[in-house]
């Protein structure tokens, strides 16, 4: 699934391990925090505002361990295909520790950005990379969108944003392994000028080359959208 409007398995259990290892995701423990979040307080953080195609407004900003509620509601507002997608695996909650993982970042191996729709506060698209142990110029990228924010334009201009935060911590190539069946995702990609790379029965990988930019001195990464290398 991507986006509201950035997701099946490796041959299935272990294709669908290799997912969790690239994103270092935790096997769940535990059932997803129950307590109801306070869904404007992380929204008056810095960010800036973005308007997608259809003319609605969005603020995009880094995701802060403070986010973990925003997170938990996000991923419950998710259809069970969306999770699939993203997980390539079923999935119906998220453990507290996953949680802990998916916000306290460090913002240089692990970054997200987090999109807010500005009318109630509350998360509607989050995109990640994750910079690969073994070549520190590549990272796994993942974008999810909550099932009525989609095909809005959302996917894109996170990915932008995205790529840009990635230059700035020496990243030069975004992977992806994709559902096959996740047609918006691959359309996504691909206009983000992404190569496929590699492909079985029921996933497809992609690479995305990147290179400097010269507005890598912009703070968070969060300006104007810059697409990846090759697109502009």
């Amino acid at each position: 699934m991507i986006n509201h409007y950035l997701g099946a398995a490796l041959v299935h259990e272990r294709r669908a391990a290799l997912v969790r290892e690239r994103h270092g995701i935790l096997p769940a423990e535990a059932e997803a925090v129950r307590q109801p979040p306070d869904l404007r307080a992380p929204s008056a953080r810095a960010g800036t505002q973005a308007v997608l195609r259809d003319g609605s407004h969005v603020l995009i900003r880094q995701v802060q361990s403070a986010d973990a509620p925003l997170l938990a509601d996000g991923f419950a507002r998710l259809s069970a295909e969306s999770r699939w997608m993203r997980f390539l695996t079923p999935k119906k909650t998220l453990s507290p520790a996953e949680l802990s993982y998916f916000t306290d970042l460090d913002h240089h191996d692990h970054e997200a950005l987090g999109a807010l729709d500005t009318g109630d506060g509350r998360g509607v698209g989050i995109a990640r990379f994750v910079r690969n142990a073994d070549d520190p110029y590549a990272a796994t990228i993942a974008i999810t969108i909550v099932d009525d924010w989609q095909r809005r334009g959302l996917g894109s201009e996170l990915l932008g944003r995205l790529s840009d935060r990635a230059r700035q911590e020496g990243i030069r190539r975004f992977t992806a392994l994709v559902a096959a069946e996740n047609v918006a995702v691959a359309g996504l990609l691909r206009n983000a000028c992404a190569s496929l790379v590699g492909r079985d029965s029921s996933t497809l990988d992609y690479e995305i080359a990147l290179v400097p930019s010269q507005e890598q001195d912009r703070p968070a990464g969060l300006g104007p959208l810059s697409l990846p290398a090759g697109c502009r």
